[in-house]
């Protein structure tokens, strides 16, 4: 998918960080499978290099703001140097993998399971990674980070798609998606409706028909018949009548809204948090029929050249000093909950909704389409092909 994340822009939030020692389970050889069970059973001797693949703000070494730094406290705890490869999509992020030239990603739900599917990335006994004991239990095992009982990465950190509304425009405060995707309602704010850029969009048409249109029959808004499929994409040509910009990036996105071009649509927490630092009249809610979201996760490469210093890099990352720093900021919630007592600003974790049981069980996490329904329909559902096919076409 084209799923891309923020660039770290700066509005209201600078971590001053502090990097604790990673605690793994190390072995004198080189990493090693176990062939009964197919999968990374240890840690050995760190090569001296890294190469990642990463969103940007996800693998921060002081250049962008100095104070911003959990790269360095890395490779001097471990020894390997780190490479940075910034991915805007996550369709370039499957195609930097599949190179053999990177040794990990941070994959979202939309890449990780291609990855997984097609034996890029490796699956890993979560056991010899110290830190994976405190991720929160709700991300271990999803069905976008593991595979037939398989374990394929770290879990990272993860957003819902919000609706996000300036507050002097749009009264009162909407509590359905029905005040972007119904014609009628949607119809009052023509030309400033916004939405994200990114073929992903159509499981949010498929959320809301799944409320609206049970007929349908949709309960995986990733796993669309043609019927599905159609009746979301008929409801997405229908609302781009009224959209007035479909945005590629957080930034953008941020900049609609304040001059004015945009006055609702899908959105992040993080666009919201950094208009409301700025002064912006807007808010944003998770509307009644539930919503789309993304959850990342830190795979290592099938050809990696450097597994060990991949595999320390993942227990870095989950480490809670570390993911107080990232999760500030990029703007997410942090994926080990320890993190929450470390934030710089304490209300980081509730506004993210980090600990929400009930918020998260709403949110449907980004993954691939796959022609197998997951149920009685076998393949007969859509594959991402014809959701890109598709979003051209939305878009006109």
């Amino acid at each position: 998918m084209n799923a891309s994340h923020p660039n770290p822009v700066r509005v209201i939030w600078l971590c001053v960080l502090s990097l604790f020692a990673v605690l793994v389970v190390a072995g004198c050889g080189g990493s090693s499978s176990d062939s009964s069970s197919d999968e990374v059973t240890s840690i050995g001797k760190t090569e001296g290099n890294l190469n990642l693949i990463a969103w940007a703000g996800y693998a921060e070494d002081g250049s962008t703001d100095k104070t911003v730094d959990w790269v360095s406290g890395f490779e001097k705890q471990t020894g390997c140097k780190v490479a940075t490869k910034t991915a805007s999509t996550s369709d370039e992020m499957v195609q930097l993998m599949r190179t053999g030239q990177y040794d990990g990603v941070s994959a979202s739900g939309d890449a990780s399971v291609r990855l997984i599917a097609g034996g890029d990335v490796d699956a890993i006994d979560m056991s010899i990674l110290s830190n994976y004991a405190d991720i929160n239990p709700s991300l271990k095992e999803a069905d976008y980070n593991s595979a037939d009982g398989k374990n394929y990465g770290m879990p990272h950190g993860w957003g819902a798609n919000v609706l996000l509304f300036n507050t002097d425009e749009v009264s009162p405060a909407p509590t359905s998606w029905g005040s972007v995707f119904d014609p009628a309602e949607a119809s009052k704010f023509a030309g400033k409706i916004t939405a994200p850029d990114n073929p992903i969009y159509i499981a949010d048409a498929a959320v809301y028909l799944k409320t609206h249109q049970p007929d349908l029959g949709i309960d995986d808004p990733y796993e669309l018949d043609e019927t599905q499929f159609n009746a979301a994409v008929d409801l997405l040509k229908e609302q781009n009548k009224n959209i007035g910009e479909y945005w590629p990036d957080a930034t953008k996105n941020i900049s609609s809204y304040t001059n004015g071009d945009s006055v609702i649509g899908s959105s992040w927490q993080y666009q919201t948090s950094a208009l409301e630092g700025a002064g912006e009249p807007v808010s944003s809610d998770l509307p009644e029929e539930g919503t789309t979201g993304w959850s990342d996760t830190w795979m290592l490469s099938s050809e990696a050249a450097n597994p060990n210093c991949m595999l320390e890099w993942m227990n870095w990352m989950a480490s809670p000093e570390t993911q107080a720093s990232v999760a500030e900021w990029f703007g997410e919630a942090p994926a080990n909950l320890a993190a929450c007592e470390m934030t710089t600003d304490k209300k980081h974790c509730d506004t993210y909704h980090a600990a929400d049981q009930a918020y998260y069980d709403q949110i449907s996490f980004w993954k691939t389409p796959v022609s197998d329904c997951g149920d009685d329909r076998g393949t007969e559902c859509k594959t991402y092909d014809d959701w890109v096919q598709a979003w051209t076409e939305i878009k006109g």
